[in-house]
């Protein structure tokens, strides 16, 4: 007897979040083992059980990339000068062209532009050409069993499950991302029971093979995730010199006129008569965007700062935009520095999450508190100043 896709569904969003945690390391084979319990007990049969767990094996390769993500450690400039390539953009203008209707049909049904879509097909793999070559159950088992973030990774698995007794997933064969994820733009298995959707009409979601599948799949996991149609995610301005820099930064929200009366201009354009936050992503001497409310959708889709904002600054670079003005932002500080610093946070009381060396929202929201405490710009941009001052 296998799970019906509607339980599946609701299963996986409840079943093993509260217990993850305290079910996760110890001996490999007693995990697993552990899986195929909880999954019999979840209605699959024991034969379809067995065949799929069968030939899982640890990996230590998806260990070492989960703990090898120095790259976003980079700060923006850096970061987006890397990733984004006038190969990228002419490729991703010609796909744009190449797969024009299926985009014209994205834009009806889930309001997502296209370069939304075509930024991310981009980073993910490359417009499909690298995809990933990690076993996609060995790497979910792997990440499951270690006791990082295994409730994100255990539901994952059975999620898996259910696609392997669709015939839509192979325990051997499927391969992908280190971190589960399949496909031309990367989707874990619960969001492909979800938002697969069958592009191109063959009767299956192929998102490893599918163009139209990947693209209509991601559109639907956006629209699903909160993404406002017809609406912008991110524009970039220029900022007076006398701004209040303490109203910088995603935890401020003001009408787009407010900051008009502030002094924010648009580089190209006119700003959209939307909330929007002003995000200086390296200091108020660096390039300078609002991110409107569709903005907070790409942090559903990766928790990276540094990513989210390259990504949606090259979603619209794709639709025309002009290159950023880098401006002559102030030198940041090193990997070790941001540590450093992130010790010192955390020793006055704030919460950076991980003391990692990047620099995510919680640490940029402590450095901006800091600053106004230390009567600095408070532009959330760490430099020397501020590590010598703590």
């Amino acid at each position: 007897m296998r799970l019906l896709p509607a339980l599946a569904a609701a299963v996986l969003s409840i079943t093993t979040a509260s217990t993850a945690i305290a079910q996760c390391g110890g001996s490999f084979n007693s995990f697993v083992n552990g899986l195929k319990k909880e999954a019999r007990a979840m209605g699959y049969d024991k034969s379809t059980v067995n065949a799929f767990f069968a030939n899982v094996r640890q990996d230590p390769a998806t260990l070492k990339a989960d703990r090898s993500q120095g790259v976003f450690q980079r700060p923006f400039l850096d970061f987006s000068q890397r990733l984004i390539s006038q190969n990228r953009i002419d490729v991703g203008r010609k796909k744009a062209q190449q797969y024009a209707s299926t985009f014209d049909r994205i834009e009806r049904q889930y309001g997502v532009s296209r370069g939304v879509l075509l930024a991310f097909w981009a980073f993910e793999t490359d417009y499909g050409a690298f995809q990933g070559d990690f076993n996609t159950l060995n790497s979910l088992v792997t990440l499951s069993h270690d006791c990082r973030r295994p409730e994100l990774f255990r539901p994952q698995v059975f999620a898996a499950l259910e696609l392997y007794t669709r015939g839509d997933l192979s325990p051997t064969k499927t391969t992908g991302a280190w971190a589960g994820e399949i496909g031309m733009v990367q989707m874990l298995p619960a969001d492909i029971i979800e938002n697969g959707v069958d592009g191109d009409g063959d009767g299956k979601v192929r998102l490893k093979t599918s163009p139209q599948d990947a693209l209509m799949s991601g559109g639907k996991m956006l629209s699903h995730l909160g993404w406002r149609a017809g609406e912008p995610w991110l524009q970039e301005v220029t900022v007076p010199a006398n701004l209040d820099w303490s109203k910088s930064g995603l935890d401020t929200t003001l009408p787009a006129n407010q900051w008009a009366k502030m002094g924010v201009k648009p580089r190209e354009g006119r700003l959209a008569n939307l909330p929007a936050s002003l995000l200086l992503p390296q200091g108020r001497k660096g390039p300078a965007f609002l991110a409107y409310p569709n903005f907070s959708v790409y942090f559903e889709w990766n928790k990276s700062f540094v990513y989210v904002t390259t990504a949606a600054y090259f979603a619209t670079r794709l639709e025309g935009a002009a290159r950023y003005d880098a401006g002559n932002a102030d030198p940041g500080l090193s990997g070790a520095q941001m540590k450093q610093l992130q010790t010192k946070l955390k020793a006055r009381g704030h919460d950076v999450g991980k003391v990692d060396g990047i620099l995510g929202k919680l640490t940029r929201r402590a450095v901006q508190s800091e600053q106004q405490r230390l009567g600095l710009p408070a532009d959330a941009w760490p430099t020397q100043q501020l590590l010598n001052a703590l």
